[in-house]
């Protein structure tokens, strides 16, 4: 194979060049047959409700002779005296009009419900969707177009039984995608990509929503059976735009957006951080027993370290009534009262310092002493508002498609620029395809898909880390110094010193770079022969080239930072991954009534990776050249690495469909794949499926309900799938690693130190596929002319032979081998509706809604059996017996010890005080008895119980669409996790042990449990557990259920009369929210990410010449 030695630039504008060439050529394609004609024919396109806008009428045998009607249905074409119209529009039956002399005619279209989803992909070739027998999805993006949706997930969202996670980055595109439950413990397969009738090794960011034609989701083993190994978790099957025939349609659309925070916890301004510090000190230093018996502030009382002449201690109260309070309104007398006030603890006036010092020092604001400073200055500043921004998104493609008796085209780019809502947080991509499929001979068809890509993949943003230890500007002081006094950035914002110095990413990024991203091009080609006797073979490859670059660069200059540590990184990886079908189809109907098709396929992939980086340290002379310089690196400071990767694939697999009468199906196949990566025992896995239906409205004692029953079928399915996802290829194999300590070897009295090789890695010949058996039962109707129309589906999957670390004796050497262990199974239930409510000549009302729910449950896990002959859980991974996946296994609460005499007393016994958090004693044999028989509770694993599961087993989702005068269209969109739960230990309000506090940092905003605001919700400020095993405290249960307002979507298309002025077909103007809000109990930021969110409000512009 001839290397490619093209640098990235010349190859971005070579497949530049070439695509405007095969774009100019393509437009020209359809024009090439143009002849003269003959006579003017008008005439007008109508259905039930009136003029037919758009509609197109083509010369029959002559594609490139056609045109659109207009705003009143009319249309007139020069055509032959003889031919015959071709009249068609999206959603209608077309229709063929012999003009035999005609000059004018008027044509009214029938509404055809079953050809927008009549034919569905489904692996190695397509069926009618009344031919199913398995659980399939199908999706057509164009009904949601108008939301503008950026990613491939904005356009599944919705989709019964298919959870779609939440990406609130700029990309927006790396949201995960889980099918009916998560199969397995040891690995987590996604479901598979097939894209344009190949598997799609790529990142769901490569495929422009824009060019996406249709979707189909295989959802039961029956359906998705025959992808065999890499089904286990689904299948989503894309099919990108192909032209159609007519003259060619330019598309260019521009979608602009305004992108927010829609949720994050919100920090205290400048007068909330001051109070807050004044509660947290009024709490964790004065709040005591007083002499009534209950709990207040300034009733803290400290040991002077004094006797009296009984000898007993002498206690003197600590802090004086209100010591924390804020001077500023008092007057000068007060001030001076205040001030002097002291107690045994407190802080009195320094020499001639001012009330308001003494106030900053009580609060210990001088430990940082820039927040001192700018505090006694008044001046403040909002890191808040320096974090986050309000990004600008930009979306622009263009398309060229078209179609003529002999060639079918469709090409487009695109462009995307992102920012996200926090600052630094930035994406681009350029994305371009190209999809040609050529009519050669009578029995010869060939086609190619090209798709390109170039997008970065990393930035430098603001950090958001969560750790005390983490870089964070909101946990910055209001009063934190954001400038220096020279008018730069200030580095250490809160001290002026690294010492508790806070965080400025603004004064870091000016001594960082980075450079990141892929270049990416994919490719299908394929060629089919049409054979006689029903036969056909087709012939596809799939070769796909990925190139990554990642160059860093952290600047040695930057202060308090040293060169060993700083330099260059830059790495390198190319991925080349091919695969290839052969398959043969016999599709053949007898005597109008037995329908049989057979496929028959042999597939084989490889895949293969190079990597090398280098982490170049120390740079001198200087490293002022940034990235691109390493040259001059500490090599002792410095390292390198590489790493590549090869394995391959193959599989032969079989399938057939057997119709009598179009009432009753029947579906098998069978597949057998192998795979390097497992053992050298069981490379190769047997998978299969049977899948019946019956479509009951078509028999002949159903004659009676044709008047409203369109179609009613029946389905049950049972396959089997494998799942070979379970990372890295090589786990099956013994491996060699270099030990971390040199030994010292002696030959004759010479001693050297050399590096031993170890086996850190123990081979598995035994592993063997992890298989999931699917069983599916379903309903499919329609009634009332297609007014309601949907699906039910009941199924049950079980998981066995699960990948896993299987854990070794420390005596064996080796801590795990991977084995095939556990079983896991999901059951569950989904329906799918899709109505017309209204639908007048003006007005239409369209309504689609979604409910899934899905109870996953863990059967067995290691088969480790105890004395009694019950299976061990396994605590440290949070995996139970007869429990879910993400099971909570944790202490419940019971609110919050109350300031009555009754609760003090209990919360004394364990070293609590009101304000405390409750937790219940749910095993009392172990609490320990005082001797006036009082029972102490002591708390433990055996206190745990199952407080619920993390993954959401409920969702559902509602979209209603609206039209009026077939221009105007409104449209939003709901969507909902329910049944899920999380534990937090927000409500402890430690703040991380109180050390934020004490070196002066900001919180987040919060609620608090005071003397004077009890409350069950809210712990008080740094709450104490329990004494007896949770003094650290105890996290409370949080209900993650939520429904979220998805999409609100208005849309307009101005009138033809206008537009045909100007040689445009069409023009349309959208506008779009998306996030509008979320209903929920969580509290903390976003419920579905748990912390940010994004708002967009959108502006499209879509223009059809």
């Amino acid at each position: 194979m001839e290397k490619l030695k093209i640098s990235s630039g010349a190859r971005l504008n070579k497949v530049l060049s070439t695509l405007m060439i095969c774009m100019a050529l393509m437009m020209n394609v359809s024009y090439l047959s143009a002849q003269n004609p003959n006579v003017t024919v008008t005439g007008t396109v109508e259905d039930t409700m009136g003029p037919v806008i758009g509609a197109s009428v083509v010369e029959k045998g002559v594609p490139s002779n056609g045109c659109i009607t207009d705003i009143d249905g009319n249309f007139s074409l020069k055509v032959k005296q003889n031919a015959t119209l071709v009249i068609s529009f999206v959603g209608y039956k077309t229709v063929e009009i012999p003009l035999k002399g005609q000059r004018t005619v008027k044509v009214t279209l029938q509404e055809d419900t079953e050809m927008l989803d009549e034919v569905v992909v489904v692996g190695y070739g397509t069926m009618r969707k009344k031919d199913l027998t398995g659980s399939v999805v199908q999706i057509n993006p164009g009904k949601i177009a108008d939301s503008n949706p950026t990613s491939v997930q904005d356009v599944l969202r919705g989709t019964p039984g298919l959870q779609i996670g939440y990406d609130a980055s700029a990309k927006g595109s790396g949201a995960s995608i889980q099918l009916r439950g998560k199969n397995s413990l040891g690995t987590d397969a996604s479901p598979l990509i097939v894209l344009d009738g190949m598997a799609f090794y790529g990142e769901l960011s490569e495929i422009n929503p824009d060019d996406i034609g249709q979707i189909d989701v295989l959802k039961d083993a029956s359906s998705a059976a025959i992808y065999g190994a890499k089904a286990a978790a689904g299948v989503i099957i894309i099919t990108t735009k192909k032209g159609k025939q007519g003259k060619p349609v330019i598309n260019v659309s521009a979608n602009l957006a305004v992108n927010q925070k829609a949720a994050y916890r919100d920090y205290y301004n400048a007068s909330g951080y001051l109070r807050y510090r004044q509660d947290w000190y009024k709490m964790v230093n004065t709040y005591g027993q007083g002499e009534n018996g209950l709990y207040g502030y300034y009733n803290a009382m400290v040991d002077t370290k004094k006797t009296d002449e009984n000898g007993k201690p002498i206690y003197a109260l600590a802090y004086p009534q209100g010591y924390y309070d804020n001077p500023t309104n008092m007057t000068a007398a007060e001030q001076s009262a205040w001030g002097s006030a002291t107690a045994f603890s407190g802080l009195g006036f320094s020499e001639g310092e001012s009330a308001l010092s003494l106030f900053a020092r009580r609060l210990t604001l001088d430990v940082s002493p820039l927040v001192y400073n700018n505090f006694l200055a008044g001046n403040t500043f909002d890191w808040y508002d320096s974090t986050f921004r309000t990004g600008i998104n930009q979306d622009y493609n263009a398309s060229i498609s078209g179609a003529t008796d002999k060639v079918n085209y469709y090409l487009s780019v695109g462009y995307m620029d992102n920012e996200g809502a926090v600052q630094g947080n930035d994406y681009h991509a350029f994305r371009s395809n190209m999809k040609i499929n050529a009519t050669i001979t009578d029995w010869l068809e060939v086609g190619a898909n090209v798709n390109f890509q170039d997008r970065s993949d990393g930035d430098i943003q603001v950090s958001l880390g969560s750790n005390y230890w983490d870089n964070n500007m909101l946990r910055n002081s209001p009063y934190a110094s954001m400038y220096s006094e020279n008018g730069g950035y200030e580095q250490y914002p809160m001290s002026g010193t690294p010492t508790n110095g806070g965080y400025n990413y603004y004064f870091d990024r000016q001594y960082y770079d980075l450079e990141k991203g892929y270049t990416v091009l994919n490719t299908i080609f394929n060629a089919k022969l049409t054979l006689p006797l029903g036969f056909s073979y087709q012939f596809n490859a799939a070769p796909r080239l990925q190139w990554f670059y990642d160059r860093y660069f952290m600047s040695a200059d930057l202060p308090n930072s040293s060169a060993a540590d700083r330099g260059v990184n830059r790495g390198w990886s190319k991925n080349f991954d091919w695969n290839l079908n052969n398959t043969i189809t016999w599709d053949r109907t007898f005597a109008d009534t037995h329908h049989f098709t057979v496929t028959l396929v042999q597939e084989a992939e490889e895949h293969r990776y190079w990597s090398d980086n280098i982490q170049a340290r120390n740079i001198t002379p200087t490293d002022a050249l940034g990235l691109h310089y390493t040259n001059g690196a500490n090599k002792e400071q410095s390292s390198f690495s590489t790493n590549d990767t090869h394995y391959t694939a193959a599989s032969y697999l079989g399938r057939l469909f057997y119709s009598y009468g179009d009432r009753y199906m029947f579906t098998g196949t069978f597949r057998r794949d192998g795979y390097a990566g497992f053992g050298a025992k069981n490379p190769w896995g047997n998978f299969g499926s049977v899948g019946l239906g019956w479509t009951v409205s078509n028999e002949k004692f159903m004659e009676s309900t044709q008047n409203w029953l369109d179609m009613l079928k029946l389905r049950a399915s049972w396959g089997t799938n494998g799942n070979r996802e379970f990372g890295d290829v090589y786990k099956t194999l013994a491996n060699l690693n270099l030990g971390g300590t040199g030994m010292v070897y002696v030959n004759n009295g010479t001693s050297t130190v050399v590096n031993p090789l170890y086996m850190d890695r123990l081979a598995a010949p035994n592993l063997q596929w992890e298989k999931t058996k699917s069983w599916n039962v379903g309903v499919d109707f329609s009634v009332l002319d297609g007014r309601l129309s949907g699906t039910v589906d009941y199924y049950f999957k079980k998981t066995t032979d699960m990948i896993m670390s299987q854990r070794l004796p420390s005596f064996s050497g080796f801590g795990s081998i991977t084995a095939n262990l556990g079983e896991v199974q999901n059951k569950g239930f989904e329906i799918a509706l899709n109505s017309t409510n209204i639908e007048t000549r003006d007005f239409t009302w369209n309504t689609s809604a979604g409910f899934s729910i899905n109870k996953n449950r863990i059967n067995h896990i290691y088969y480790d059996y105890d004395e009694n002959g019950v299976e061990r859980d396994d605590t440290s991974n949070g995996w139970f017996i007869g429990q879910p996946m993400g099971t909570i296994w944790y202490y419940e609460t019971d609110g919050v010890w109350q300031n009555t005499p009754e609760d003090i007393a209990a919360a004394a016994l364990v070293g609590q005080k009101p304000g405390d958090p409750r937790v219940v004693n749910r095993y009392t044999e172990d609490d320990k008895i005082l001797e006036d028989g009082t029972r102490v509770p002591v708390y433990n694993d055996n206190d745990k119980t199952y407080l619920g599961t993390t993954a959401p087993p409920i969702y559902w989702n509602l979209r209603n669409e609206f039209t009026l005068w077939k221009d105007l269209t409104f449209s939003f969109s709901l969507y909902s996790y329910m049944g899920h739960k999380s534990t937090n230990g927000y409500w402890l309000n430690q703040d991380n042990g109180g050390s934020q506090v004490l070196n002066g940092f900001n919180m987040p905003e919060k609620e608090y449990w005071t003397p004077d605001n009890p409350t069950n919700a809210y712990c008080r400020l740094n709450a104490a557990g329990p004494n007896t095993g949770l003094a650290s405290g105890v996290d409370k249960l949080y209900n993650r259920n939520f429904v979220r307002l998805d999409d609100i979507t208005v849309g307009y298309t101005l009138p033809q009369r206008w537009t045909k002025k100007y040689m445009i077909d069409k023009i349309r103007v959208t506008a779009t929210v998306k996030n509008v809000c979320t209903i929920s109990g969580w509290e903390y930021g976003d419920p579905e990410t748990g912390g940010l969110s994004t708002r967009s409000f959108n502006f499209g512009l879509n223009i059809t010449l």
